[in-house]
């Protein structure tokens, strides 16, 4: 059973949010735009400045650089192709947590959005915590703030907080645990109570509601770009590739999963489309995701299920950026210790519970 919680007024939320989610808003069109050099999947096209004036390609100055100053380098699944190339370890939020707790790196260059980064100086205090993109934020992560979830839990007094760990450290800070896509049954399940609160994406909270018998109050939030998948948009994409396996990610609208062969986290959709039989893939992600599959199963072929789930966020990092951030060791991502320790709590747990 759930039951919604508090409505997001639009006009409470950041002004960036509001632009992102009023130009979601029409899914019969495109709602990004290229960045210059970029192919429509985020990619890099080849141009001169992909190789710096000593002759040496860009990515080979860039793992020098990482090598020099004991630095690794992560990368989220939704990054553009050539950044994960040069990455060490390429992942789902909960991997590359796993991995920036772990690691005897000085330095963690985090090339994904803020949350990412801010997760990893939770983690690792002691560590030097790199985001490329300093603007690089998630739309979702927004639309819950400290204030708001204060309010909620006082009218929901007792009752646990379950935090996706795209949010805000402040956030986490308030919560009881955090929960990735891949792990967030077993993290609801794992809760000694028969209510929860989930904040702040209401689809990845139905989707676990659909598999637990326990009372989850949502939160109104959303990712605007996995939220423009529908039913119409898929049933195209199954009518164009017919005997192609659908894989969909918890993030998209309940009407979507429905239609879904399989739900699952990005990492757990390169590790079905692995051990799958299946030849052919239509896939409920994020782009981005397109090529790290392609690479894991080159026999294999996969279709977006629709190309305007696009973060352009995700794909604002570019080999020059990185470079440039490994020279300079600029954008450093810190948390106060006030907000650091509680928001080390809820993350640890959710790291002791596996997908």
């Amino acid at each position: 059973m759930t039951k919604k919680g508090e409505p997001l007024q639009q006009g409470s939320l950041p002004r960036r949010v509001q632009r992102i989610i009023k130009i979601s808003s029409g899914f019969n069109k495109p709602f990004f735009s290229i960045r210059p050099g970029h192919t429509a999947s985020g990619a890099l096209k080849k141009t001169p400045y992909t190789t710096d004036t000593t002759g040496q390609t860009m990515k080979d100055t860039i793992r020098k650089l990482a090598k020099e100053k004991n630095a690794i380098i992560l990368a989220h699944n939704y990054v553009p192709a050539e950044i994960q190339d040069v990455a060490h370890l390429c992942g789902d939020s909960l991997e590359l947590s796993i991995r920036a707790a772990e690691t005897d790196a000085d330095i963690i260059v985090f090339c994904g959005v803020r949350f990412m980064a801010e997760t990893a100086a939770i983690l690792s205090p002691e560590k030097t915590v790199l985001l490329p993109v300093e603007d690089a934020g998630c739309p979702m992560a927004d639309m819950v703030t400290p204030e708001a979830l204060k309010k909620r839990k006082a009218q929901l007094p007792g009752i646990p907080v379950v935090t996706y760990v795209n949010s805000t450290a402040a956030v986490k800070a308030l919560s009881d645990i955090c929960c990735t896509s891949a792990n967030v049954i077993r993290v609801v399940e794992s809760l000694d109570s028969e209510e929860i609160l989930m904040t702040p994406d209401r689809n990845l909270a139905l989707y676990a509601a659909s598999h637990s018998s326990k009372k989850i109050h949502l939160w109104e939030g959303f990712c605007p770009f996995h939220n423009t998948l529908d039913r119409k948009t898929v049933s195209e994409a199954k009518k164009a590739h017919p005997d192609a396996f659908f894989i969909a990610h918890p993030e998209c609208p309940p009407e979507v999963l429905a239609m879904a062969d399989a739900v699952t986290s990005t990492s757990g959709m390169i590790r079905m489309a692995k051990e799958s039989e299946h030849k052919k893939f239509i896939i409920g992600t994020e782009t981005g995701l397109l090529h790290p599959l392609r690479q894991a199963c080159p026999d294999k072929i996969f279709h977006p299920a629709s190309p305007e789930m696009y973060c352009p966020d995700m794909k604002k990092i570019t080999l020059e950026i990185l470079k440039n951030t490994l020279e300079k060791e600029s954008g450093r991502v810190t948390v106060p210790e006030d907000i650091r320790i509680p928001a080390l709590k809820a993350v640890r747990k959710m790291m002791a519970i596996k997908g």
